[in-house]
């Protein structure tokens, strides 16, 4: 058949992608290009092959070795382009027209079709092979691929390359030196970048929250937190958290961290007794998506106790699904990134 665009979801399970290679191999497929992408009920891989096998066969094989949702589509040579490359160009073009950000959206995702949509016209539509990407408050591209629906890193890509087209904003880091807040009840609260010097009063925070709160956060009592704990909380290289603070007082800190599996990061909160049902963890929780968004994440996931409501309120109203862990004690929280952060109502 010759060039074929292979896709399909996986387990998350060491030797998953060897079993694929070896189906593929089996039906005398040479594999030519790999992507790996995270998606929302396991690992979505994606093969450029020269294969001599029809295409129903290449999808049988690669189904009876553990693949869900296989797709193969026909491929051309053009496309064994090298991928950085090709992405940076598409940049360097953007940059130069921001006005032609559907046509560059198109070149990004290989998508058969992309245009403005206003309005009413940008909610989501339950089809997986339409991606709808907000480019302002009321303006959106939609792209079209038949075939190969899109996937939560790809939406995280396009929403990256918006980003290049706009206008120069304050960056989510900017917290280093202090971002206001208000709150729905009137209050006013200073979040900033966790830094060793908030040691002490992340501290105090921990001794004011009750057992009940420590445990919904940490799964068991922590009057404190260990030091090494701390430090690495503060390391930008694991991610970004924050604390917010009222009245000389840290009464909340939330934390996105990343983690091993490429393009998730993983959310946690802990605020204060008599600052919870305020708004506050919500206030925050949109912050640090937005923030995983700069950096590029494709998913947010948060590990949660059943009877945490709060926060599987404030994930659920942002978007996230809840799902049951091979740990019966403990739910997930997952949100893709590939769509705006909903605003308050």
């Amino acid at each position: 058949m010759g060039f074929l665009r292979i896709r399909t979801t996986v387990d998350e399970r060491p030797g998953r992608l060897a079993a694929l290679a070896s189906a593929l191999a089996g039906n005398g497929g040479n594999i030519l290009a790999l992507s790996v992408q995270p998606d929302a009920d396991g690992t979505v891989d994606e093969f450029i092959a020269d294969i001599p096998a029809e295409p129903g066969r290449v999808r049988a094989a690669l189904e009876a070795a553990g693949g869900r949702r296989v797709r193969v589509v026909p491929a051309t040579p053009h496309e064994l382009t090298d991928e950085p490359t090709r992405v940076l160009l598409i940049a360097a073009r953007l940059a130069a027209a921001p006005w032609r950000l559907p046509e560059a959206l198109a070149d990004l995702l290989r998508a058969d079709d992309a245009r403005w949509v206003y309005g009413a016209d940008m909610s989501e539509l339950p089809d997986p092979t339409l991606l709808t990407v907000p480019a302002g408050d009321r303006r959106a591209v939609r792209l079209r691929r038949a075939g190969l629906p899109f996937t939560l890193t790809e939406a995280a890509r396009a929403a990256a390359l918006v980003r290049l087209a706009r206008p120069a904003a304050e960056p989510s880091a900017g917290l280093s030196g202090g971002r206001d807040l208000r709150l729905p009840d009137g209050a006013e609260v200073r979040v900033a970048t966790l830094t060793p010097l908030y040691r002490e009063a992340v501290r105090d925070l921990h001794q004011r929250c009750s057992l009940a709160t420590q445990r919904l956060r940490y799964f068991s009592a922590m009057p404190a937190l260990p030091p090494r704990v701390f430090d690495r909380l503060c390391d930008r290289g694991n991610g970004l958290s924050v604390v917010a603070c009222h009245d000389g007082q840290v009464i909340a800190m939330a934390n996105l961290m990343f983690t091993p599996e490429p393009g998730v990061g993983e959310l946690a909160f802990l605020v204060e007794d008599r600052w919870q049902g305020r708004g506050l963890g919500t206030a925050l929780a949109r912050l640090l998506v937005t923030a995983a968004r700069d950096h590029g994440l494709a998913e947010v996931r948060a590990t949660l106790l059943p009877e945490n409501t709060r926060m599987r309120r404030i994930l659920q109203r942002l978007g996230a699904t809840l799902a049951r862990t091979s740990d019966p004690a403990l739910r997930e929280a997952r949100l893709p990134l590939g769509v705006a952060v909903p605003r308050p109502s």
